[in-house]
């Protein structure tokens, strides 16, 4: 590359006919080029370009010539397989991998972020940390080990009480649903490519049941709103669910615990009038605020997402809605980027994008309008008129799943998690098998005090267990020797600090049980 950057050569470019194209490729006997060409829409131009001896087919623009490529800016990364148009069915092709920047800077910094990233990758730290593992015969399912488990049931059981105390009723729906309902809700028709689809012979019948393992929880959830008469006193109505979801992915999309087939929502629709939408904004906003705030996630940012041009509904309805959004986001004090045309057909959404420590973005809140699904599933409320209405439903999620959320999680902080959420919060080392008692007693009064603890009392030396605890990402390292014994204290080691300290007992326990408790119960408390 560095050769044809000095050459300089010029680029040219010509527009061919189909037929002219289709011939040279077929001479030339790529028929990979003949497919492109058939599989381009018939009012676009064909474009050739040239550098050199090099001809290419490409829709362009390209440089004036080669030596306009910074000789200092590129870097070929790897080589691997890849199936023709991401087909399984296809052959198997040869693809290099490059990354462009514009000056040799910007590739540094790239680079760094990628040698940074590596380091940082959840499925690596996960085995480091004892947390999970997948396995062929459960393809982008998770098996969840005691570590990994305790991080998961910690941060479910901070998001339960942040959505009681935000007035959120908790629901569960099943698993396992008859097509009919999908068929009214317009998954069946939309989404079946992404279902599991589920056959039961019901007491021998002539024809199978045709059931799905759900792979969202919204038309669910519009079936316990139209249980029983609801009045307009009854909105806005919030309701949340852990909903267990499966969706299928093809085998190449998958990766560790970001992209999988099984999965649970911090999901939760809040069924409300029309005239509500921008209050309930306003106030999910600021709750969701609170929520990264408190998970170390400071940097995050807001698109409004608009009307697409394929949609349903009136000019107006979707002027009120765009706009309650765009108050609501501006009631709770934040900015927004308006992507146009990137909301659903039946309504505008709010997405939250968190930007991580190494620069990088994740989708993972989002607020959506839909006025559709009440309407498909008949859901209605008694208006103060007396008549009946549609509520408008707004879907939303602070997290997304909770698998992906704990695989940024675990990445944005190099596995060193808060305290509070980290499963193995303090490890106990005896440095004499004397002081085994006394760390025994250390853990046990840690335990009782509703820290995560455990003690190491092996035949090996304190350096070897420090370094191997360490490793496994415990906050706190505890050493306790003779001296120790004898003054009831402790020799206090953080996770990432070279020096130690030392507390008396009594101390530690109240410092550690502070550090223990969630944030939200911390401010219950203080």
């Amino acid at each position: 590359m560095k050769k044809i950057i000095n050459l300089r050569d010029p680029v040219r470019t010509e527009v061919w006919d189909r037929a002219r194209a289709i011939a040279h490729y077929e001479q030339k006997g790529e028929p990979y080029k003949v497919e492109l060409i058939a599989s381009i829409p018939g009012n676009e131009d064909l474009r050739m370009y040239w550098h050199g001896d090099w001809q290419d087919l490409c829709r362009g623009p390209h440089l004036q010539n080669t030596g306009q490529l910074p000789a200092d800016g590129f870097k070929l990364m790897s080589i691997a397989g890849a199936y023709w148009r991401g087909d399984s069915t296809r052959p198997m092709l040869q693809r290099i991998y490059g990354v462009a920047f514009k000056n040799r800077e910007d590739l540094k910094a790239h680079l760094t972020m990628l040698e940074e990233a590596a380091k940082r990758d959840h499925r690596k730290l996960g085995r480091e940390m004892d947390l999970f593992h997948m396995q062929e015969e459960a393809p982008g399912q998770i098996f969840w080990h005691p570590n990994g488990w305790t991080i998961y049931t910690e941060l479910q059981d901070y998001m339960r009480r942040r959505q009681r105390a935000d007035g959120y009723v908790e629901v569960n729906t099943p698993q396992v649903v008859n097509r009919k309902l999908w068929e009214a809700s317009g998954h069946w028709e939309n989404y079946q490519e992404h279902m599991f689809i589920v056959e039961v012979d019901e007491e021998h019948a002539r024809e199978k049941t045709i059931n799905a393992l759900k792979p969202m929880n919204c038309p669910c959830h519009v079936q316990i709103f139209n249980v029983g008469l609801k009045s307009y006193r009854d909105l806005p109505l919030r309701m949340a669910e852990f909903g267990s979801c499966n969706r299928y992915e093809p085998s190449g999309a998958l990766h560790g615990i970001m992209r999988v087939r099984g999965f649970t929502q911090d999901d939760a629709h809040i069924f409300c009038t029309e005239d509500q939408i921008e209050d309930e904004g306003k106030k999910f906003i600021r709750f969701l605020s609170a929520i990264y705030a408190d998970l170390g996630f400071d940097k995050w940012r807001i698109k409004l997402s608009t009307r697409p041009e394929k949609r349903i509904g009136t000019e107006e309805s979707w002027d009120y809605a765009e706009s309650a959004l765009a108050n609501a986001v501006k009631a709770a004090g934040h900015d927004y980027e308006i992507f146009e045309g990137e909301g659903a057909f039946y309504g505008p959404k709010l997405e939250f994008v968190l930007t991580d420590a190494i620069g990088r973005d994740w989708q993972c809140g989002t607020l959506q309008v839909d006025p559709n699904l009440p309407e498909r599933l008949d859901a209605s409320y008694i208006g103060q008129d007396g008549a009946k209405h549609r509520p408008i439903m707004l879907h939303r999620a602070c997290l997304g799943s909770f698998e992906r959320f704990i695989g940024i999680l675990i990445e944005e902080h190099s596995g060193k998690l808060p305290f509070w959420i980290a499963p193995r919060q303090v490890v106990v080392a005896a440095i004499v098998s004397d002081a085994d008692d006394y760390a025994t007693e250390v853990c046990a009064a840690l335990t009782a005090a509703g820290v995560r603890a455990e003690v190491d009392l092996r035949n090996e030396k304190i350096n070897y267990k420090i370094r191997e605890h360490s490793v496994g990402k415990v906050p706190v390292i505890l050493a306790v020797g003779m001296r120790e014994v004898e003054d009831r204290t402790v020799s206090v080691r953080r996770l990432g600090e070279t020096k130690t300290e030392m507390e008396s007992l009594a101390a530690i326990i109240d410092i550690l049980a502070l550090e223990a408790t969630p944030p939200d119960l911390r401010r219950v408390t203080s």
